[in-house]
């Protein structure tokens, strides 16, 4: 029964991972540069402490647009109360973290 039961969890675990995987994937190849930079490191930070119904929220998140998501991350935008939830938050939090830091690129322009 406990390797039924081991073999059970696995499973599920590898599925999970799976998923996580799939998620990443989509969050870096969406189609504009612009949501794949904001997108993709989110992810990459985020996605291992997501439990199943975050994935879920997420998920339903980028099935939406690329101008729709970057104006509601970025721009300011409410967000539909579809999507007015804790990984849309964590997702605007993430985003305006980002566009705050400065980016070390070169030299600063005197």
């Amino acid at each position: 029964m406990t390797d039924l039961h081991t073999a059970s969890e696995d499973s599920r675990e590898n599925s999970f991972h799976l998923r996580r995987q799939r998620l990443l994937f989509r969050c870096w190849h969406r189609g504009t540069q612009e949501s794949d930079l904001i997108l993709g490191p989110f992810a990459e930070s985020s996605l291992k402490g997501f439990d199943s119904s975050q994935l879920d929220r997420f998920e339903a998140l980028l099935e939406c647009t690329d101008p729709d998501l970057f104006d509601w991350v970025l721009g300011g935008f409410a967000p539909p109360p579809e999507h007015d939830h804790d990984v849309m938050r964590l997702l605007r939090d993430f985003g305006a973290r980002r566009h705050r830091e400065p980016q070390q690129i070169g030299q600063p322009l005197t």
